[in-house]
């Protein structure tokens, strides 16, 4: 075959075909996909979807086909060292044991850290270790677990994984997978900045800043230097109240976030409307803060990853309701060149957890 210049296409062909062939292998090692083989000694199957660095999907814990759990499932995974952590989410069907109802917590849900494998050809693992998803233990379990072609549980967006390089890798068409979460608006981050307050293990908390003002804004006034003691706060709860309140109260996980860089930015506000949440902070039990009013800026710590231990809690209890139950606050982290985000529930009942986790060291 050769063009109006004589020179044969023949080459260029095999070159294209050759460079497709290479591009859908490596496409083809992705996480997205269906996963096999045993959880903590038990068969599971995994569906995972990838969108960005967050993961989304179901996972099914089975003796037989109608005698299984189903959970949703969220996750991130980390393409420089090929990290994988998710977590049961929702248990969403209970079939053999006269089945579920309506979405609800479950006290099996498990995290899982694992390692991204290709050994070679289209053999690809995940490998690691699972632990108790509401609790911070030690590792309780195994993950080996392997992509297979097909499933062997059907779901209504199993097409999105069986076209996912052609069209099913459509960000809108992956939220579909997670539309039993509630939609809530985010706040706009305000362009100033943060209340900011660093933790350090051992010191006293030292009271928030005083946000800047946007740039542009008139400097105020600079305030007098006090020559009088500072005057009583307005009456709040006890240390021993709120650390009872800790005590007490079921900690429910909200969301993981991967230790990968030297400091870790937590943002606080009160989502939605603004309503009068009052918030404590605890860190592996220890108080950080307590009365932080939430409100539509944020109020930020700063925490260093070498404080840190390989699983740590971080647990907001709520102190008050505000004048709209539940105590609610969306929290955004930045790790690095990451940002993750989250709404965290908290009431009477039960506080909001985010596990910090270095997946590298729980891999050890």
């Amino acid at each position: 075959m050769k063009n109006s210049s004589g020179i044969s296409r023949r080459p260029f062909f095999i070159l294209s075909l050759l460079f497709l062939a290479i591009s859908f292998s490596v496409h083809a090692q992705t996480i997205t996909g269906v996963w096999r083989g045993k959880i903590k000694g038990q068969q599971a199957e995994v569906k995972i979807v990838k969108s960005g660095d967050e993961l989304v999907g179901v996972a099914y814990y089975y003796q037989k086909k109608n005698k299984y759990k189903r959970y949703s499932l969220r996750g991130h995974f980390d393409p420089n060292t090929n990290s994988v952590i998710w977590w049961d989410e929702m248990l969403l069907d209970d079939y053999g044991t006269g089945g579920i109802m309506q979405l609800r917590p479950d006290a099996g849900a498990q995290m899982m850290v694992a390692d991204f494998n290709c050994p070679g050809g289209e053999e690809m693992y995940l490998d690691g270790t699972s632990s108790s998803r509401d609790k911070q233990n030690s590792k309780n379990g195994e993950v080996h677990l392997q992509k297979m072609s097909k499933p062997i549980f059907n779901d209504e967006w199993d097409f999105i994984i069986d076209n996912y390089f052609v069209g099913g890798n459509d960000p809108i068409l992956i939220d579909s997978i997670s539309q039993i979460t509630a939609k809530v608006n985010f706040p706009e981050e305000k362009n100033m900045k943060p209340v900011m307050v660093i933790v350090a293990p051992g010191k006293s908390n030292p009271p928030p800043a005083v946000s800047a003002p946007e740039p542009g804004a008139a400097n105020p006034t600079p305030a007098p230097v006090a020559t009088t003691p500072a005057p009583a706060p307005v009456a709040t709860a006890p240390i021993d109240v709120v650390e009872k309140k800790f005590t007490t109260r079921k900690n429910v996980l909200q969301t993981v976030i991967p230790i990968t860089a030297k400091t870790i930015e937590l943002r606080f506000y009160d989502n939605a409307q603004v309503d009068g949440d009052s918030i404590a902070l605890f860190l592996n039990g220890r108080l950080l803060f307590k009365n932080i009013r939430l409100t539509e800026e944020a109020y930020t710590i700063k925490i260093n990853a070498a404080d840190l231990q390989a699983d740590n809690e971080l647990v907001m209890v709520a102190e008050n309701l505000g004048s709209i139950p539940p105590n609610t606050s969306f929290m955004v982290a930045i790790v690095g060149d990451k940002r993750f985000e989250a709404r965290l529930f908290a009431n009477e009942q039960s506080s909001a957890m985010i596990r910090l986790v270095n997946p590298e060291l729980l891999k050890e």
